[in-house]
């Protein structure tokens, strides 16, 4: 019962971010291309890393 609890707040906490990520990213001056910048920068990152892990998985799996 307790598990449930915290995924309610989980939930919600979520729901809030994305709406506070949503006024920033709609926001005034340089606070949207920021946020453009984050995520490219983020997406990327987790791309290189996805491709360097799954070459190391890869590379477990075959012989020399």
């Amino acid at each position: 019962m307790d598990s449930a609890v915290v995924m309610n707040v989980i939930v919600d906490n979520v729901r809030e971010m994305n709406e506070y990520f949503t006024e920033v990213a709609m926001g005034d001056g340089l606070a949207p291309l920021l946020v453009l910048f984050g995520t490219l920068l983020i997406v990327f990152s987790l791309g290189v890393f996805g491709a360097l892990t799954l070459g190391a998985v890869g590379d477990l799996f075959t012989s020399s």
